[in-house]
């Protein structure tokens, strides 16, 4: 049983590397990058969020099938979310990642395809680059709207 979990998932993360999904940066929205200088994996991510919903991700991805296709997963799973879900599946995301208890009723989805990460530590940023770049946008969205309060 093992072993075909691990090629199930290996199969999601191939195919959402060689296939990303809501890949392509728009215009007139605010960019968030995450680098990782010791590989060369590069992220860039737009985010449209309208009354705490996640309404759409944008995403450019240069890098391992890891990097891409967590890229992939995480701004399908994350799209309709609101703000408040988006930090706990991404909280949850990074605690499965780095081998950590996490709660294994989150809806991580196609994203548990990254479990394996734990015994790769070399891989951890690779598979959470997009997970910081998430973050960074949403608290800057968070900041934004505290300010117009």
């Amino acid at each position: 049983m093992e072993l075909e979990k691990n090629t199930l998932y290996r199969e999601i993360i191939m195919e959402h590397y060689k296939n990303p999904q809501n890949s392509g940066l728009v215009p007139n929205l605010k960019e968030y990058s995450v680098k990782n200088p010791v590989c060369g994996d590069s992220i860039t991510i737009q985010l449209e969020i309208e009354n705490d919903i996640i309404k759409n991700i944008h995403q450019k991805s240069i890098g391992c099938s890891i990097s891409t296709s967590s890229t992939s997963i995480m701004s399908e799973l994350l799209k309709g979310k609101t703000i408040l879900k988006a930090k706990d599946i991404v909280e949850n995301y990074y605690k499965m990642v780095k081998g950590e208890p996490y709660d294994e009723n989150c809806e991580l989805e196609e994203a548990n395809a990254f479990s394996g990460v734990k015994d790769y530590p070399a891989r951890f940023h690779c598979a959470t680059a997009i997970a910081e770049a998430i973050l960074k946008a949403i608290t800057d969205y968070e900041k934004l709207k505290e300010e117009k309060k």
